[in-house]
Parts: structure tokens; C-alpha cells; sequence
């Protein structure tokens, strides 16, 4: 992990940075207005440009890393791997809970509409600038016809023009078929291609995490403009926003998973929970279900008494392509930035919003922050301003850290389910104080 490299940072935890930049943003904003100036030089440009260099700098390693992580992704599914039975059960397993999540977040922000206040669009309260004319002009008018333009944009004839353009959901597509056959593909061609994957691939991993560790800056900037231009209006919805990506999480943690536990592998949920309270713990403080991937395994063995067969199957394969909540929490991010700009959403739209978060949740990395990428994909295909996406800066920590608790959360109920249906009677049956993490 790189080290901090922040001038406020000084050894802080980078969520600790990010909570301090956020007070530090709003007490300049405060103090500052549209037209303050310090040494003659205007203020709040300043704030603008050090927020546009981190909304850029997202911008520009969407494309390397979400087809690298989508390639790398299937590629280490089929190494030494029997897609079989299992497999398949896996899969769409995840496929099905991260189709409900979305549906669970997208009812839940339609139902409350964190973006709209007193019945009116929160876009002055937000500071959006973007010209709402022409986002409108982007998004009105779509509708059921608008489907066979979907499937066309699903199959490019031109994949570098598509890029440029911002339409990623034909790269999305070339990526999973590319990953798929690369997988099959045998001897040193595809032994050299699929290394020369993964090196990208970890590059831009490494570029990314370099950038997230500049978010403090980033979320300084954005957020002193904002106030600088609103004062504090724009606490109101940011706080709706924040209840509501809570609110859909508990109810897909407690109430979808836990009910699939009850009526599918029919063992008690709540006994389940016990034993995978260490492994929740330490995805919420870690933010990264790849760094508890560990803990989780040992939980979901030794506590919840699912066989090292199944769980060293499932829960691996889960850390890389299973994102509840990411999925979750990209749809109601998108719909509430919709919503913050007065705009109406179609069906067809809404469905291309589910339809995108679910890809794009397969492929991004199981690190933190980095959904604010897939974000940035989901408002460039229906058409919104990825700038936006700096309104949730604010609240993105401490939502990472809840939607990777429920990443890990869904990868271990996927365990308990595949176990009870391979025929493991084992499984949530040992009295929890046998439950030790320190027995062999």
C-alpha cells in the first residue's frame, strides 16, 4: 500500500484524511465566497481546479481499469477451475443477489428521492453547474425504442471510437467475451496474453490507488466550491442520500439475505450472523473484501461449518465478481444525481442503469473506492455528467465501508446456500461456543 503522501495527511488512515479534508473544505467554503480573493488571486477557481484535476484523473482509468478487471477477473475463474455444477450454481447465485440489490436500491431512492427537496430538484442546493439543458436534452425523449439502441451499443464497430465517445457498454461486452476465451486458450500465446493482462491490470490498480490517495485533496476542493457557492444548503441532501444507500443495504442484508438463508438453506440467519461478526467487522474497517477474503474463509469454515471444499471455491470467486452492495450502491448514486438534476428517468433508462451497474459490478476491483470508476462508467451511458459524481465524495467512506460488509456479507450467505445444496449437514450446526477462530 502506498504510503501517505498527503500534506495533511501526515501517517493519518486515508478515511481519516478524507473526514478531516471534508471539515477543512466546508470551514474554507464558509469563509469564502464567489467572488473572495487571497493575494488578489480569486478563491474559489482554486477550489474548482483542484476538484476538476481528481474528477479527471477518475475519469482517465475507467477504460484501462474496468476491461483489465473484467478480463483478469474471468481469466483467474477458469485457472485450475471445474466450471461445473457448482460453478454454475455459483454464478448465478451472484448474478440473481446482485440483480435484487440493485431492484432493492433503485424502490428505495425512487420511494424517498434524496435529490429532490421540498419538491424541487436539489441541483442550486448542490452547486451543479453543468448546463441542465443539455443534460435533459440527453436523457428526455428515451424510451421503449430506445432498446434496440442499447443492443447496438452493446456490439460497437468501432471499439476505440466508442471510448472516446463514452459509450462502455460495448467495451464491457468485448472485455467479458475477450476474458472468456482468453481463458481457453492454451499454450504460451495465451500463457504470454494472459500475463500481459494481469500486468495491466495491476498497473492501473496501483494508478488507481495512487489517485484514491489524493481524494482528501480532491474532496477539499469539491467540497469548499460547493459551500463557497451554496453555504450549507447542500447538507440536506446529501444526509437523504446518505440514509437511503443505508437504509437499502439493511434491507438486502437483513432482510433478502437473511430470508434466502431461512427458506433456501433453511438454518437459522441469525446464528449465521454470530459466526461471521469477525469477518464483518473487518470488511467494514478495511473497506476491502479482498483483504478480508482470510477471515472470511476461516468464519465461514470453522464457525459457520461450511467444508474448505466448498467455501475455498465459492468465497475466492466471490471476492472478485460478487458486489451486492457496490451494485447497490451505484444505482441509487446514479438515480439520486438524476434526480438532483430535475430529471425524469424512463423505464429504458432506469433498466440501462440496472443493466450497467450489474456488469460493472463484476468488474471492479475488490478495493476500496474503487465503485466511484464504475460510477463514472454508469452516468457516461445514460448520459449524465460524470463531474457530479464529486457530490458523493463527501459521504463515500463511510458507505464504502457498509457496502463492502455487505459484499462480504453475500459471499458467505452464497457459501451456506451451495453447502446445504451440495447436501452438507454440517453447516450452522455447532453450538457457537465451539466457535473459535484459535482451534486448528
Amino acid at each position: 500500500m502506498l504510503p501517505a503522501i498527503l500534506p495533511l495527511g501526515f501517517g493519518m488512515k486515508l478515511h481519516h484524511q478524507i473526514f478531516l479534508a471534508m471539515l477543512l473544505g466546508g470551514l474554507a467554503g464558509a469563509v469564502t465566497s464567489e467572488g473572495s480573493q487571497l493575494f488578489g488571486v480569486p478563491v474559489l477557481p482554486g477550489y474548482d481546479l483542484i476538484g476538476t484535476l481528481f474528477i479527471n484523473a477518475l475519469k482517465m482509468v475507467v477504460i484501462p481499469l474496468i476491461t483489465t478487471a473484467i478480463m483478469s477477473g474471468l481469466m483467474n475463474v477458469g485457472e485450475g477451475r471445474n466450471l461445473g455444477r457448482m460453478g454454475m450454481k455459483t454464478v448465478l447465485f451472484y448474478m440473481g443477489t446482485s440483480l435484487m440489490a440493485i431492484l432493492i436500491g433503485l424502490l428505495v431512492v425512487n420511494l424517498i428521492a434524496p435529490g429532490i427537496i421540498d419538491g424541487q430538484p436539489a441541483r442550486d442546493l448542490l452547486g451543479l453547474s453543468a448546463d441542465t439543458q443539455d443534460t435533459l436534452q440527453s436523457i428526455e425523449g428515451r424510451g421503449a425504442g430506445d432498446f434496440t439502441q442499447i443492443l447496438v451499443q452493446m456490439l460497437p464497430p468501432n471499439l476505440f471510437q466508442a471510448a472516446a465517445q463514452g459509450q462502455m457498454l460495448g467495451l464491457i461486452v468485448f472485455s467479458l467475451m475477450f476474458g472468456y476465451f482468453l481463458r481457453t486458450l492454451g499454450g504460451e500465446p495465451g500463457a504470454a496474453l494472459r500475463n500481459t493482462i494481469e500486468g495491466i491490470y495491476q498497473v492501473t490498480l496501483s494508478i488507481t490507488m495512487l489517485i484514491i490517495r489524493f481524494a482528501p485533496l480532491g474532496v477539499f476542493g469539491l467540497i469548499a466550491a460547493t459551500v463557497s457557492r451554496t453555504g450549507l444548503d447542500a447538507l440536506e441532501p446529501l444526509a437523504l442520500f446518505f440514509i437511503t444507500v443505508l437504509l437499502a443495504l439493511g434491507l438486502h442484508m437483513f432482510g433478502t439475505m437473511m430470508l434466502l438463508i431461512r427458506v433456501l438453506g433453511r438454518r437459522s440467519p441469525l446464528r449465521h450472523l454470530q459466526a461471521m461478526t469477525p469477518a464483518l467487522l473487518t470488511a467494514f474497517s478495511s473497506s476491502s473484501s479482498a483483504a478480508t477474503l482470510p477471515l472470511t474463509m476461516e468464519c465461514v469454515q470453522k464457525r459457520s461449518g461450511v467444508s474448505k471444499r466448498t467455501s475455498s471455491f465459492v468465497l475466492p470467486l466471490g471476492a472478485t465478481v460478487n458486489m451486492d452492495g457496490t451494485a447497490l450502491y451505484e444505482c441509487v448514486a446514479a438515480l439520486f444525481i438524476a434526480q438532483a438534476y430535475g430529471l425524469d428517468l424512463s423505464l429504458t433508462t432506469q433498466f440501462i442503469i440496472v443493466l450497467t451497474a450489474l456488469i460493472t459490478s463484476i468488474g471492479v476491483a475488490a478495493i476500496p473506492a474503487a465503485s466511484l470508476v464504475a460510477i463514472t462508467v454508469i452516468l457516461g451511458v445514460i448520459g449524465l455528467p460524470a463531474e457530479a459524481i464529486g457530490l458523493i465524495l463527501v459521504t463515500d467512506r463511510v458507505l464504502d465501508m457498509c457496502r463492502t460488509a455487505a459484499n462480504v456479507w453475500g459471499d458467505s450467505v452464497c457459501a451456506v446456500l451451495l453447502a446445504r445444496s451440495e447436501g452438507e449437514e454440517d453447516v450452522l450446526r455447532q453450538p457457537m461456543r465451539e466457535l473459535d477462530l484459535e482451534q486448528g
